[in-house]
Order: structure tokens, then sequence, then C-alpha cells
């Protein structure tokens, strides 16, 4: 059963990140951005700004759960958002926590799925550097997650 939900996601991102033509994503495809909720409203806010897309990429920005509990970090909410972020077909980055000792728990998951990480800022410096990124992606020939990462590193 999880060989099976792996091929389909792959097959999945392959096909809404896929597309055809030159610049490898199909004609107003969507990809999403997973943001921390500490971040999430400067990074809506940038994203509005900017138009809400990047050539004929249309990018939404999803909130994620808050991952702190009575003052401290929960553990098991930083891995449960990072592997929400993972499980999306549509997913090219995940703007994470302000703090940095949280995004560390989060990064060997994201990382394993060539998703792009802009830990440790605002959502509006994030965007600023990821919507760049994403415009340099879209010329590439790989998939656009792999190229994001590729560019923000």
């Amino acid at each position: 059963m999880i060989r099976r939900g792996a091929a389909f996601a792959v097959v999945s991102l392959a096909l809404v990140l896929g597309g055809c033509g030159e610049s490898g994503v199909g004609d107003d495809a969507t990809a999403t951005v997973y943001v921390a909720v500490a971040a999430c409203n400067q990074a809506e806010r940038a994203l509005e700004n900017a138009g809400g897309r990047v050539g004929s990429l249309r990018l939404r920005v999803l909130c994620l759960p808050s991952v702190e509990k009575t003052g401290r970090f929960d553990l098991a909410q930083i891995g449960a958002n990072a592997r929400r972020a993972v499980e999306d077909s549509t997913t090219v980055a995940y703007i994470g926590e302000v703090e940095p000792h949280a995004n560390r728990f989060a990064a060997p998951i994201l990382e394993a799925a060539d998703i792009a990480q802009l830990p440790n800022m605002s959502g509006s410096q994030a965007m600023h550097k990821l919507l760049p990124a994403i415009e340099q992606a879209l010329d590439a020939d790989r998939s656009l997650r792999e190229s994001v990462n590729d560019a923000l590193q």
C-alpha cells in the first residue's frame, strides 16, 4: 500500500509540475508554499502584492498549525508539518519557524524530498527570496521542486 501511495505521489508530481513546453511547468499550474503560522500573514501579503503568480504559475500559501505547546516546541507537530508539505505533490517550498532550533527537526524530512526550506526569517523576507528563485526555476528542464531548491542554495 505504501508503494502504491509513493508511486501515485510521483506520478501526481510529474503531472502537476511537469506539464509540457519549454519551462517544464504546464499552463495555469498551481504550486504550494507551506508556511509556519508566525510567518503566514506576511507571506500571504507578499504573495498578494506579487499578484499571486510567477509567470503563468499560480502560487498559494498554506498556513501550518503552531508548533508551540505551553511555551515549548512540539516536535511531533514540527514533523507532522514537514510531512504534510512532503506529501503534497505541488509543494515547492517550506517557510519554517523563526526559531532556528525548531527548523532543524523539519530539515531532514524536507531535504529528503528536495523541498527548499526558508527558515529563520519573516514571511515577507522569505517570499521576496523565494519568488525570484521560482522564476529562475521555471526555465529549468527538471522538476520545479528540485530547481527551486537548487536556486535557493
